[in-house]
């Protein structure tokens, strides 16, 4: 039943979509599609405090392919993903469908050009969400640093604000060696499940200094973040 509503959903928001990008209109449907697809999945959503609408480089700590439609149709952000992901089926179609920024994350002498293409998306206001772990995890793990180089110096008056997702089923978490369908299956036949979205307190990555020390400032706050735990739900 929920792969039948994903597909009713795909049906109905992506004409939406083509539609209003024809008429020269800005198009929120890729967002509430995402939102649809979290919601369908069986996700709970509560989200607390207030998240800013651009001028942002999001922060937020990754425990499986949900976070991306969790967080999208929440806040309306865009995602930098790996370019491999573009080649996936429907996947990376529905990726670019939400202007994910791509970059290639084994390029390591690239990384300037990384930084450059998410750069360019926050020169169009457009509200970008990263990883910074680089992979899911169930434990908050170190944050990489290379990307948020793209906010030392931010190009303008940008803000970083972390984000903090619980998940009320954390065993739904994608991690190791499972394959992704397994995951999405696993997802797909499991009960329905809370999960809480703090949008925590933006900040100045100007004034908290290099790549590392906002990467740090990021996690720490994450790590401060609500005691909401899955015992709670």
């Amino acid at each position: 039943m929920r792969v039948l509503a994903l597909v009713v959903a795909l049906l109905f928001h992506v004409p939406a979509h083509l539609i209003t990008r024809a008429a020269g209109r800005q198009s929120h449907w890729p967002r509430r599609f995402l939102a649809r697809v979290a919601h369908i999945c069986g996700a709970d959503l509560e989200v607390k405090g207030e998240h800013l609408a651009k001028d942002v480089l999001f922060v937020s700590n990754h425990q499986s392919w949900l976070d991306i439609p969790i967080i999208a149709g929440a806040t309306g952000t865009a995602f930098v993903a790996n370019s491999g992901v573009r080649d996936w089926p429907v996947v990376g179609w529905l990726a670019g469908f939400n202007n994910t920024v791509y970059v290639d994350r084994a390029d390591r002498a690239g990384v300037h050009g990384q930084v450059g293409a998410v750069r360019a998306a926050l020169e169009r206001h457009q509200p970008v969400a990263i990883f910074p772990e680089g992979t899911t995890a169930r434990e908050l793990l170190p944050f990489k640093p290379s990307l948020l180089e793209v906010v030392s110096p931010p190009p303008r008056a940008i803000r970083v604000q972390p984000l903090r997702l619980t998940f009320g089923a954390p065993e739904l978490a994608w991690i190791g060696d499972e394959p992704a369908l397994a995951n999405i299956w696993r997802v797909l036949t499991h009960r329905r499940f809370r999960v809480l979205l703090e949008a925590l307190e933006p900040f100045d990555p100007a004034a908290a200094g290099d790549r590392k020390a906002i990467a740090a400032d990021a996690r720490a706050r994450i790590v401060a973040g609500s005691a909401w735990t899955p015992g709670s739900v």
